[in-house]
């Protein structure tokens, strides 16, 4: 029986923190590792000791098997936990930890290896009889063996990258015509995340709930089921909510559904965690599609209605102990929602953001769960997934549970990076959604026009607050605080101009009433806004504004101030006294980088004619490709940028003449 005292987490981010804090409560000792962009993060803070692995890349750091082996052999860490991505289903990384005497707390390596792949996974399925979709799986994969294939499979039809998850190597096509361009674009995308171009191409279930199962297996072949996730809510295939148990769940389809789970796993004699996902009809007919073979990002809300802790099973099973409950012992209770919350902007097609976390306070209700990996200062960067944390809820009802969900988001405290607050807990307050009737097609189908997804314009009462913490850090209120009661009405009132983005605002502040706690009236084009200033601690304003008392939580630093709102981080700069900047170049032609990243590919020259929506650049961040395309027709005057080339946010990379109407 393999026993261990001391475990490395060969990952990083919100779920090394979550596995060290259970191994910690468990008496074991743990061991970060991190790359050079890591090195002051939360999870390397949090363990016994930390070792460096390499520079920012993930492929010259956390997807470097020698270096993690190595920082456990320098540690004397005797087990590793993968977590979820990076080398979690790698089956060479299993083997080498095998090889190194160090026990993988995961799967065999035949069976990561064999659900690793969607092609040999499905196999296996059709094999032991669990339902899967039709399609092809075969091991020709040239272009025009797919295109046969998809012909006779018959559109639509999904390309799916063998080796792939997370949405990446994964297209929709719903014609012919499109097949050549998507299956290049899936191949290509696949071989950047996964290593592999193989690719599998199967029938388009459309509008279908996406169900898994969470399934256990230890060392004397007990496997169970702990009940299902509805999984359904999703963009660009990735998940957006994950909810426990699944609003339209009868036991008979539970059973149905966790038995095909279960012998899907005996078909590999499956030890640990794992996960296998299914596509649910309207009808109930329901289809394999894939195996997850570690820890999934989405396991809170089983934990929380199973009252289970899912890591320290992982933990006993790699010791060789059997599943602490059997199958007719695990009852559900409660319903749990999850959201994941990233650095993106939903206004902008959700592209990934780069900043510091200038202020990190989220509001802990009874019954929210919050697994992050954040601290305040550190930097998110574009080398890693741009998801920052996990915002769980619990509660007797699904109702309860949402409603405390929504709240703890509206609460939820993250300045300096722009992230997805407002878009989730628009999407949960969503009737559809609130109604438990949410599909794979969801947010195609019911939220495209969502206010969330547009670009926010300031209101006249956050450009108010604004100008009255400018007005009140600028050190009027001290000059002023000698002349007490009411300012004269002949002073002039206090001129702002605030930058957001590319739009700029005015606004008037006229001071009623000085002293310690002003009185202040605001005029933002047509509107005015009544403030008094109550009291500020440096991080939280306490305000009445318009009669209303409420708190508001900011970050001041030089010209730029960052207001918490409905629309989560905020930030305006004040630039009433900076001179006139200049227009961009290039007469509206300029493509500039839309975040920090590298460089993928360059597919124009110079002197060369373009036309509007010609893709010109590509650029990789945060494991995803980002087409940057010609906004107007015309000349290629500059290309300032080669293949490899890394770049930072809004740095210009072409200039594109426009042509003469």
């Amino acid at each position: 029986m393999p026993a261990f005292d001391k475990i490395l987490i060969a990952n990083r981010g919100e779920i090394a923190c979550r596995v060290m804090r259970t191994a910690q409560a468990l008496g074991y000792r743990t061991v970060a590792v991190y790359s050079e962009a890591d090195a002051d993060s939360r999870h390397v803070h949090m363990a016994d000791e930390a070792v460096c692995i390499g520079p920012a890349q993930v492929n010259q750091s956390y997807l470097v098997i020698d270096n993690i082996i190595q920082a456990a052999q320098q540690t004397g860490a005797n087990a590793i936990h993968p977590g979820y991505g990076f080398l979690s289903e790698n089956a060479d990384f299993a083997r080498a930890c095998e090889a190194a005497g160090i026990v993988f707390i995961g799967p065999s390596v035949e069976a990561i290896h064999l659900m690793g792949s969607k092609r040999l996974s499905k196999i296996a399925m059709l094999e032991a009889g669990v339902p899967c979709i039709p399609g092809y799986e075969g091991a020709e994969q040239d272009d025009a063996t797919l295109a046969r294939e998809a012909e006779r499979i018959g559109y639509p039809l999904m390309i799916k990258a063998s080796a792939g998850g997370g949405g990446r190597g994964m297209r929709l096509v719903t014609e012919a015509s499109e097949l050549a361009a998507q299956i290049c674009t899936a191949r290509s995308e696949a071989l950047n995340a996964f290593g592999s171009g193989e690719l599998i191409v199967e029938k388009a279930v459309l509008q279908p709930r996406h169900v898994e199962i969470q399934v256990f297996g230890d060392q004397h072949g007990n496997i169970v089921y702990l009940g299902e996730r509805d999984c359904s809510v999703q963009r660009r295939h990735q998940k957006v909510v994950e909810e426990a148990p699944c609003p339209v769940m009868t036991p008979e389809l539970r059973q149905a559904m966790g038995e095909a789970a279960v012998k899907a796993a005996q078909q590999v004699n499956y030890v640990g965690a794992g996960t296998v996902e299914f596509l649910l009809a309207a009808d109930g007919s329901f289809y394999f599609l894939e195996m997850n073979t570690r820890l999934q990002v989405e396991h809170p809300v089983t934990e929380l209605i199973t009252g289970q802790d899912l890591v320290a099973w992982q933990i006993r099973v790699a010791e060789g102990q059997p599943l602490p409950l059997q199958q007719a012992d695990i009852q559900l209770n409660g319903h749990a929602i999850e959201v994941r919350l990233y650095a993106e902007d939903a206004a902008n097609n959700f592209l990934p953001q780069t900043g510091h976390v200038l202020r990190w306070a989220p509001e802990l209700l009874d019954g929210i769960r919050i697994d992050h990996g954040l601290q305040e200062g550190q930097a998110v960067t574009p080398f890693y997934d741009p998801m920052l944390a996990k915002v769980i809820a619990y509660g007797a009802t699904r109702e309860d549970a949402r409603r405390k969900l929504i709240r703890a988001l509206d609460n939820c405290v993250l300045l300096g990076v722009n992230a997805n607050q407002r878009f989730l807990a628009n999407l949960l307050a969503h009737p559809e959604f609130a109604a438990g009737n949410a599909t794979t097609a969801f947010i195609g189908e019911h939220f495209s026009n969502d206010p969330s997804l547009q670009s926010h314009s300031l209101t006249a009462n956050e450009l108010a607050i604004a100008a009255a913490l400018r007005y009140w850090h600028g050190g009027n209120v001290a000059a002023q605080a000698q002349l007490s009661g009411w300012r004269s009405a002949g002073n002039a009132p206090w001129q702002f101009i605030f930058a957001h983005g590319e739009q700029r605002h005015a606004v008037s502040l006229s001071v009623l009433q000085s002293g310690v706690q002003p009185k202040l009236s605001a005029q933002v084009g047509e509107s005015t806004v009544e403030l008094t200033l109550l009291a500020d601690d440096g991080q939280q304003l306490t305000l009445i504004e318009n009669g209303v008392r409420r708190r508001q939580a900011y970050v001041a630093q030089g010209e730029q101030l960052w207001l918490h709102g409905h629309s989560g981080n905020l930030c305006l700069t004040d630039i009433t006294h900076a001179p006139a900047s200049a227009q961009d170049s290039a007469s509206g032609g300029a493509v500039k980088a839309p975040m920090d990243g590298a460089i993928v590919d360059v597919l124009i020259d110079e002197g060369a004619h373009v036309s509007k929506g010609q893709l010109l650049v590509v650029l990789e961040a945060m494991k995803m490709e980002h087409p940057l395309k010609a906004a107007v027709d015309g000349i290629v005057r500059r290309v300032q940028v080669s293949k490899g080339d890394q770049v930072k946010n809004r740095q210009l990379l072409v200039e594109v003449e426009a042509a003469e109407a």
